[in-house]
This record gives structure tokens, C-alpha cells and sequence, in this order.
């Protein structure tokens, strides 16, 4: 079990919230990445590789109409990008490039030049180089072996930003701060932080995750000024009491906040065995009669002694929860069990998370 202080120190605001208006934006696009060493798409299997192919070369000038190509080393493949907050033209970003059709590696591949859309349709960059490929492949005439994703890889640098994005930031006259965990008591205390630094009422909680900030009231240079200033302020942010639990690795996170009623447990394990042993009889030699499969069932239940009845006091802290949990004696997969049981009896007063 591991106990999560969320109150240990004060943290930065830039660390809790989302400045209004400050955000990127996904960039997709659709290329062919070349250059594959006989790993690349089948044209039979992927005919819109060919498709892309044809319309790459036509651009180029090289006249492919009515011809039949099946080259190997080619494959189509989705470009994804964040264009980030502010990015300039000439500014470089990463690229992810995945493939869509039945290639079986991208490692060595090269992506040809790939327009990258935002969500209104327009360009905003373009993509170009060579793939770092995560994975590979081994194989022979009677076995395979896959290490990581060999079908998708990265670019760093990959793609050139062409179009920014018009936003006039020194423009704002005031700005939105959005928690990433909204919560009335943490959005009070950035307000009353921000007009403590600042020594005059700029901040004002709307509600439990936005607090507006008068970039005026600030009489700083401009809105980059401020928010320069505010994002490193200090603030001690406030949790929901939660328990959170990770079934495949049976792991168990408990914040700072949690609190257990007095409460009793018993817990065991009662297993069922059964088992089947047939035996094959056979008439004696010469004798009339067949061969049959007489079946044998041995059946038998095990009960472990389990805890018996143990007692878990009220707990005033985190570290006497976990103090009375860990003195049941029960692995970490009993205990997210206990724990359900001790929410559905009302005596656990937190957050339950199962994943």
C-alpha cells in the first residue's frame, strides 16, 4: 500500500491550471513513407498505397497512368503532430507516424514531404524525414519474433511549421485560469495568493475551476508580464479523499485525506479441488466384451484459517489507516478486497477508484 501525501508542499500555479487561450492544437495528415527493406504495404491488400504513390509521382512529372507497379518498400501512414501555443513559422515540431495498412515494419523507411491540417481543413505544416521506428522484427521459415511496435515510429524535428495560428495574446485585457482538478477551496486560495503577491484585488474566483485575473488591474507591461509573474506563485492545493486501486498490479494509492471508521474485518480463503483421474478397462485377451473409460473423481475443499475477526480502529491520519490495514496480515490483492468492503459498509469516507 502507498500512501499519496498531497499536501506536502506548496506548488506553482502554472502546475495546477490551464491559462485560457493558451493551448495547442492537433495536426493530422495522410503521407507514404519510402525507402522500406521489402517491409512495406501489398498493393492487393492496400490499394490506396498505390493510389498515393501514383498522385506523388504525377506531382513530380513522372506519368504512371494505366501502369502496374508492386513495389515492396513502400507504405501508407498516418502523420499526427501538437502544433504548440505561440509556435512561429520556421519552428520545428515532432511528428508521429503510424502505418494503416498491412506493412510489417517502418525501421529505415523515409516520409515523403506530408501537408499537416488542424481540424478547420487548413495547412499549418509539413512533414519530412527520416522514421525512428520503436520495434523489430525477426523471423524465419517457422517462427516470428515482434520486439516493441515496428509499425509506428517518431520524427523528431520532422515537420516545419508553415501558418500560425492568429491569436493576439497582448490584446487580452483579462484571463481565465482553468484547474485541472476543480475544487473550491484550491481556486480560493489562488485568488487570495494572486491579490496577496500582486497587493491589490486582480483575482476573482468564478467558480470551483476558473478563477479570472484582470490583466489591467495588474498594471504590469503587458498580459505575458503577468502571467509570468502569477504562474510561479506558490499555493498549497486541496484533494478529494481517494483510494485508488490497480487490479492487474495490485497496487493500492491512498491520499492523505483518508479516514476509516471503526470497523471489524474477517477474511479467509476457501478453495474447491477437482480433480478427474479416468481409467481405461479391458476385457482379459480372447475374452468377449470392449474397452471402456471408467471415469474417477476426487473432490475435496481446502479452507484457509484466514484473520479471523480483527478490528480496525478509527483512523485520524493516513499513517494509523495504514498502520490498522497492514495489521490484518493480508497480501495486497486481499486487501483492495477488504477495502470494497469496508466502502460498501460505510466505514471508508473517500473516493473509490478502481482501474
Amino acid at each position: 500500500m502507498i500512501p499519496l501525501h498531497l499536501s506536502a508542499s506548496p506548488v506553482r500555479i502554472k502546475d495546477l491550471v490551464e491559462f485560457d487561450g493558451v493551448r495547442g492544437n492537433d495536426l493530422v495528415g495522410y503521407g507514404l513513407v519510402v525507402g522500406l527493406n521489402g517491409t512495406g504495404d501489398g498493393m492487393r491488400n492496400a490499394p490506396f498505397t498505390e493510389d498515393i504513390m501514383s498522385n506523388i509521382l504525377e506531382r513530380l512529372g513522372v506519368n504512371v497512368t494505366g501502369e502496374q507497379f508492386r513495389p515492396k518498400n513502400v507504405a501508407a501512414v498516418l502523420v499526427t503532430a501538437a502544433l504548440p501555443p505561440f509556435s512561429r513559422a520556421g519552428s520545428q515540431i515532432d511528428v508521429t507516424v503510424s502505418a494503416i495498412g498491412d506493412a510489417g515494419s517502418l525501421m529505415g523507411g523515409t516520409l515523403v514531404m506530408t501537408p499537416l491540417t488542424a481540424a478547420d481543413g487548413t495547412i499549418y505544416a509539413v512533414a519530412q524525414g527520416t522514421v525512428l521506428a520503436g520495434g523489430v522484427v525477426a523471423e524465419g521459415d517457422a517462427a516470428t519474433i515482434t520486439q516493441g511496435v515496428p509499425t509506428a515510429g517518431v520524427i523528431p524535428s520532422g515537420a516545419r511549421v508553415e501558418r500560425e495560428i492568429d491569436f493576439d495574446f497582448t490584446g487580452l485585457t483579462s484571463i481565465r485560469l482553468a484547474l485541472r482538478t476543480p475544487d473550491f477551496t484550491t481556486a480560493a486560495r489562488i485568488e487570495q495568493a494572486i491579490n496577496s503577491d500582486l497587493n491589490r484585488a486582480v483575482a476573482l474566483m468564478l467558480d470551483s475551476g476558473t478563477v479570472l485575473v484582470d490583466i489591467e488591474a495588474t498594471r504590469m507591461r503587458s498580459p505575458a508580464h503577468a502571467m509570468g509573474r502569477i504562474e510561479n506563485i506558490a499555493v498549497q492545493p486541496e484533494r478529494k479523499a481517494r483510494v485508488v486501486v490497480d487490479q492487474s498490479s495490485g497496487t493500492i494509492v491512498m491520499g492523505e485525506d483518508v479516514r476509516i471508521s471503526r470497523v471489524a474485518v474477517s477474511q479467509g480463503n476457501l478453495t474447491l479441488r477437482i480433480e478427474e483421474a479416468p481409467q481405461v478397462v479391458q476385457p482379459n485377451p480372447f475374452a468377449e466384451g470392449e474397452t471402456v473409460v471408467v471415469p474417477r473423481t476426487n473432490v475435496g475443499i481446502e479452507e484457509e484459517p484466514g484473520i479471523g475477526l480483527a478490528e480496525v480502529p478509527d483512523g485520524t491520519s493516513l499513517s494509523e489507516v495504514v498502520q490498522g490495514l497492514n495489521a490484518l496480515g493480508v497480501s495486497p490483492r486481499d486487501m483492495i478486497d477488504i477495502l470494497k468492503s469496508i466502502k460498501a459498509a460505510g466505514a471508508l469516507h473517500a473516493e473509490f477508484i478502481v482501474r
